[in-house]
């Protein structure tokens, strides 16, 4: 019982530097341009919850059409303009 105690207690104190790199931002906080992303899960079709290639995560809207081709673990090329995904493309 001690030993699963002390292996909890480390693995919670070895795990929560990751758990807190990983952050949830706004996406209109992400400058335009292009990015590679891994989708880690459909919300629904207008919106993804997405990890970008530097570790941040955040959810993105399409700007006209839905995201209804897309699939949890997907690697989408994306196009963001002011927040908003004008253009994607699945990998």
């Amino acid at each position: 019982m001690r030993q699963l105690l002390i292996a909890t207690l480390f693995a919670s104190c070895v795990l929560a530097p990751v758990v807190a790199s990983a952050s949830l931002i706004d996406a209109s906080l992400v400058p335009d341009g292009i990015y590679v992303v891994k989708v880690e899960k459909v919300i629904d079709p207008a919106h993804l919850l997405v990890a970008m290639q530097n570790g941040v995560e955040t959810t993105l809207t399409p700007s006209k059409n839905t995201f209804v081709n897309v699939k949890p673990n997907d690697t989408i090329k994306i196009t963001l303009v002011q927040g908003k995904v004008r253009v994607y493309a699945v990998q």
